[in-house]
């Protein structure tokens, strides 16, 4: 093949290999979903536990989260969906932190003890979390019946419940018939009455239920209390 001229080869147009397109950065984008996700439980936590699944809206929950309403519905579906959402992540929270109580390596008695202290300091420490059951009950928890997660999560709490109680009896220390479901719901109804009804409580017994004095005066007697009705005479 001849060779061209040098004038003609001057004028062809220099090729380079065609570079490869660059791979989709997924991490980052997984990362911000889940940070975006994230942002709106929480603005929606605040929302619906204030003014319930009926008085929230989705755009104030969008603005809180710094979000749009397309990410919501993207995300979630709709706002039953997102209210749904809220409600799981506040069960798995508290049970999640309960069993990080380390509780098997207490004795029965003192495991029982750390128990009802944790369930009153959580409600203090998270008042979402009551103002969402109750709006969760005025809709006859309808959202509740639809979550796995839930279910799976306060099995394992019962179980655990249940672990502390037959440890107690083996010690001899607690009775023999004692249900774990019962205990359950008596530990959480007498911190959860007292702090719904701190309002209208403290006008009809004529004192602040919430100053300092009277949630520890309120705590011991939570506590003596569970204790009794384990504790064998």
């Amino acid at each position: 093949m001849r060779a061209l001229p040098y004038e003609r080869r001057r004028e062809l147009p220099l090729t380079k290999p065609p570079v490869p397109p660059e791979k989709p950065a997924t991490r980052p984008q997984v990362r911000d979903a889940r940070t975006t996700k994230s942002r709106i439980l929480a603005a929606a936590k605040k929302e619906f536990a204030k003014k319930g699944l009926g008085g929230a809206r989705v755009d104030e929950i969008a603005e809180k989260a710094q979000a749009n309403k397309r990410m919501i519905y993207h995300y979630f579906g709709s706002k039953e969906a997102l209210f749904q959402a809220v409600l799981e992540e506040a069960y798995v929270d508290i049970r999640s932190a309960e069993q990080k109580l380390d509780l098997d390596g207490l004795e029965p008695k003192a495991a029982l003890e750390r128990l009802v202290r944790f369930t009153w300091d959580y409600y203090l420490k998270n008042p979402e979390f009551i103002t969402l059951v109750n709006s969760e009950n005025l809709h006859r928890a309808k959202h509740l019946k639809k979550s796995e997660i839930v279910k799976v999560y306060s099995r394992r709490f019962v179980a655990m419940v249940s672990a502390i109680l037959d440890r107690g009896v083996a010690a001899g220390v607690f009775r023999a018939d004692i249900d774990p479901v019962q205990l359950n719901i008596t530990i959480a109804a007498i911190g959860y009455y007292y702090l719904t009804n701190r309002f209208t409580g403290s006008i009809v017994f004529e004192t602040d239920l919430m100053a300092k004095e009277a949630l520890e005066q309120r705590l011991n007697f939570n506590i003596d209390t569970v204790l009794r009705l384990v504790l064998r005479p």
